[in-house]
């Protein structure tokens, strides 16, 4: 009797440990097992809203082709409806607006959504800490940054970041012709916080206004010039078709944006969703990696509408001194700033060191 017993007590939890071990395999637990009978109702059970610092036609290239892709291969289980620029909230606001869950997520550079973190202002375009996008995804896998952007934002409550990738270069796209650094004097330009906090030492005057407006100042004089992208941008979203010149020489070679989540929202996907997401995440910051390669070139050799101008070299050398100087006050802000800084100063030197393709 009692070996009876012993022997359907064996088989009891035998039998538990498989039905457990079945259930980590095929659901995810109860978050996926819910999505999963959602979605069979024909209504998705996660429903998010992510919004781009991008404008409309700017968003579908450098965020929504990759959301659009997440949507299908979600199955109906999840679905992110996407918001271009200023959409749902405006740009300043964005980082709180997901950290209160107003967004469930947010594609931006730290800097223009006011991000608190001590880093942000690496983020966007930090004068000529890059050469080339690839720079970027360099500097976040292979020297550090994923570790210290990790870092920095685990000490903000209800936002998670999750990733970091490349955009396009930085130059002036103008009215009048920049040929030296004089002419920048007086230049009101649309840009991005810092980048523009950096170009006011040669006597440039940021502008800050709705990006759905900057084509319509530039028509009218409001601004003399765009401090906002590369070729690639400017052709893409219009803006030179109410410009006149570029500027060769970027002030920084690669945008770094980032992709967050409210906190709360991300803990309540399953973990197949969340690796989805993350694979879309990859998907896209490697399609605006060729993507603004290919744009780059062509624009500047083949289908461009704007005049270009180049500074003398003996110029540039200027502005890399200056830079050297703004990187050294921003290594004063906080322990963390000045290992970015080191780090730059670094990967920079070794890319010297390596020469022809890399530096020239």
């Amino acid at each position: 009797m009692k070996k009876n017993v012993r022997k359907a007590a064996v088989i009891g939890m035998v039998a538990a440990m498989l039905a457990l071990l079945l259930l980590a395999l095929t659901g995810c637990g109860a978050k996926g097992t819910a999505a999963a009978a959602a979605a069979k109702k024909g209504e998705p059970a996660i429903k998010w809203r992510l919004q781009t610092y991008a404008g409309p036609t700017l968003a579908k290239y450098v965020c929504f082709n990759a959301i659009e892709e997440f949507n299908i291969a979600a199955n109906n289980e999840m679905r992110i409806d996407t918001y271009t620029a200023d959409e749902l909230v405006p740009q300043g606001e964005l980082f709180q607006a997901v950290q209160k869950g107003t967004v469930d997520a947010a594609q931006s550079d730290d800097d223009s959504m006011a991000s608190p973190a001590d880093i942000a202002v690496f983020a966007a375009y930090f004068p000529l800490a890059t050469r080339y996008g690839l720079d970027v995804d360099v500097l976040f896998n292979h020297y550090g940054f994923n570790e210290i952007w990790k870092e920095a934002y685990g000490e903000i409550e209800g936002v998670t970041w999750l990733a970091a990738g490349s955009w396009d270069p930085v130059n002036f796209v103008t009215n009048r012709p920049i040929r030296s650094l004089k002419d920048l004097k007086g230049l009101r330009v649309y840009g991005f916080p810092t980048g523009s906090k950096f170009v006011e030492r040669f006597g440039v005057v940021g502008m800050s206004l709705p990006y759905e407006d900057v084509e319509m100042a530039m028509q009218t004089g409001i601004l003399d010039g765009i401090f906002w992208c590369g070729y690639t941008e400017t052709a893409t979203v219009g803006w030179q078709d109410v410009s006149k010149y570029f500027l060769t020489n970027p002030f920084c070679g690669g945008w770094i944006g980032s992709w967050f989540v409210n906190t709360k929202a991300w803990e309540k996907v399953p973990p197949h969703l969340q690796q989805l997401y993350k694979l879309a995440i990859e998907k896209s910051n490697y399609y605006r990696l060729h993507w603004y390669f290919w744009g780059e070139a062509n624009y500047r050799a083949k289908e461009g509408k704007l005049t270009l101008t180049t500074l003398p070299e003996s110029e540039i050398k200027i502005v890399e001194q200056e830079a050297k100087k703004f990187w050294a006050d921003y290594a004063k802000r906080s322990p963390r700033c000045a290992k970015v800084v080191a780090i730059l100063e670094e990967y920079n030197a070794n890319m010297e060191k390596a020469g022809p393709p890399y530096r020239y």
